[in-house]
């Protein structure tokens, strides 16, 4: 997909990932790019610094993804590219309060539910069109510290993998965004062990990821990966899955020992 006159919307543009692909989509030349995130203030800001179409949106509530979406298509056009980019981290293990595990389940993957749901069979009337979800190399290898977002970021992967694979003859093209450490407010908690395990491989820019993304998306690519050490650690843990999580352990240890 090329940016170059498209219609783009981008969720959680209030900060870090959602600004970044906001300003990226812009620049590329995109026809109006739709920035939407729960605090309206920071969606506004966003919009004054990046040009983007500001809008205030839940997206754990089904009914404020699909105004979203056909606000979009009714004042501005159809939507040629999806971002379901907003996430949210906690419940740091099994004894967490149910409501932190909701809260995860609810943004992290009823979010990409909601926007499918209303999208893709208009997308698929008019011929095709692309979404792009944002996971996290925690959906793909797991998060040491956090239990619910780990589970929440697995599902989110599973998802994009079951629309790629049931909607691509019909024109859908779907991207599964799986950063690693980004520099954003939520992993300015340094201290906490998921954030120091996943920071090992370094940190990326807002603005280095969105350039990848731009990358990833010209060549319709499923897996955009910010660190290619993700990658690797694939391999390992399919090609030996207890060894994979014997080291996972060990590496947890050494993060609580530090």
């Amino acid at each position: 997909m090329e940016l170059k006159n498209k219609v783009v919307v981008v969720t959680g543009t209030g900060s870090g990932i959602g600004r970044a692909l906001a300003a990226r989509f812009v620049e590329a030349g995109a026809r109006a790019v739709v920035g939407a995130d729960i605090n309206g203030d920071a969606a506004a800001e966003t919009a004054a610094l990046t040009g983007c179409v500001p809008m205030t949106a839940d997206v754990s509530r089904e009914d404020d993804v699909k105004r979203v979406i056909e606000d979009t298509e009714s004042d501005i056009g159809p939507i040629d590219l999806f971002c379901s980019n907003a996430g949210v981290m906690a419940g740091a293990s099994e004894q967490s309060p149910d409501e932190e595990w909701r809260f995860c389940w609810e943004v992290n993957v009823m979010s990409h539910v909601y926007a499918a749901r209303h999208l893709v069979p208009r997308m698929i009337a008019r011929g095709g069109g692309h979404l792009l979800n944002t996971a996290s190399a925690a959906g793909l290898l797991n998060q040491l510290g956090g239990a619910a977002y780990g589970v929440t970021k697995h599902a989110a992967v599973g998802f994009a993998e079951w629309l790629a694979m049931t909607y691509a003859h019909e024109g859908l093209r779907v991207s599964v965004l799986c950063p690693q450490a980004v520099r954003t407010a939520m992993t300015a908690d340094v201290e906490g062990t998921g954030v120091q395990a996943a920071a090992t491989d370094g940190m990326v820019e807002p603005d280095d990821l969105a350039e990848i993304v731009l990358e990833h998306l010209r060549r319709d690519a499923f897996l955009v990966l910010t660190h290619e050490e993700v990658r690797e650690y694939m391999r390992r843990k399919a090609t030996d899955y207890d060894r994979w999580i014997g080291g996972m352990n060990r590496l947890y240890q050494r993060l609580l020992e530090a």
